[in-house]
């Protein structure tokens, strides 16, 4: 009877506990309770968000590492390939400008047959001055032919074989050349350097010239045709001691950035010497 007794005592009391409880949360007066233990809630919620995401990081940065640096690859090859490309489009779009101005000078000098060639090889030695292009006698080229830019006077072709040649330049210490002065209407001999300078020789001490003068080919000697262009006159060195007046030529061939020249074909050098007399002591 008594255990009957305190068990009901019991659920009445947690009858009255629970209800009391209810009613003070009811009547609000839990609220500031509630808010911390909300609040304190939320914040252990973001330090373990913080946390996890910290970790999940370093989990994932090996791969995204190995990922970027793939991707960084990838990139540069393309930008590799499209600086190539710009490369390409630069050398073609120069070979064309170079092509249509030997077009021009060919059209403008119609008594000339001419055959483009490309420079394949040039001289390693300081001492020599040539070039050396990728057309031979399997194309009619021949030892002595003048080459020619629409800038003016290379050289001319001293050693051939089936489907090479070689060309010596004007600037070749061994080279000379037979020129006028356009204005002053003289002959004289132009000569190559070690240094790649060009020379004029034997100008007559009577003769009155001027820097600026046009350097041409005059034809005297059998070895190029006439009036090809050479350069201009510098520098001219007159002494009263001297037979003949000298100067310098600077020509209108780049010859460092030669890349296609033409050959003169239907030009065939006469070899003079022969009837040249010899003279005697």
């Amino acid at each position: 009877m008594k255990e009957i007794f305190s068990r009901s005592l019991q659920t009445t009391i947690i009858f009255f506990v629970v209800g009391g409880i209810l009613a003070l949360a009811l009547g609000g007066f839990f609220s500031s309770t509630s808010d911390w233990f909300g609040n304190s809630l939320v914040s252990i919620q973001e330090w373990v968000s913080t946390r996890y995401i910290v970790v999940r990081d370093l989990v994932s940065a090996p791969s995204d590492v190995v990922s970027l640096q793939q991707r960084n690859a990838q990139l540069e090859s393309e930008i590799s390939g499209l600086q190539t490309q710009v490369i390409q489009l630069q050398q073609q779009l120069t070979d064309t400008q170079v092509l249509a101005a030997l077009v021009d000078f060919s059209q403008t000098n119609p008594e000339s047959v001419y055959k483009a060639a490309s420079v394949i090889g040039r001289d390693p030695s300081p001492f020599l001055h040539y070039i050396i292009i990728n057309v031979g006698s399997n194309d009619g080229v021949r030892s002595g032919m003048p080459v020619v830019t629409n800038q003016g006077l290379i050289g001319r072709v001293s050693a051939v074989i089936a489907d090479a040649a070689r060309v010596q330049l004007v600037t070749d210490p061994s080279a000379a050349v037979n020129v006028r002065l356009q204005n002053a209407d003289t002959d004289a001999v132009l000569i190559g350097s070690v240094t790649g300078d060009l020379g004029l020789e034997m100008i007559s001490q009577d003769i009155e010239v001027q820097d600026g003068d046009v350097v041409l080919t005059s034809g005297l000697g059998g070895d190029y045709p006439p009036d090809l262009l050479v350069g201009q006159l510098l520098n001219l060195r007159k002494r009263d001691y001297e037979l003949f007046q000298q100067a310098s030529v600077q020509s209108t061939v780049d010859f460092s950035r030669l890349e296609i020249v033409l050959v003169i074909m239907n030009f065939k050098p006469v070899d003079i010497t022969p009837l040249i007399p010899e003279t005697t002591p």
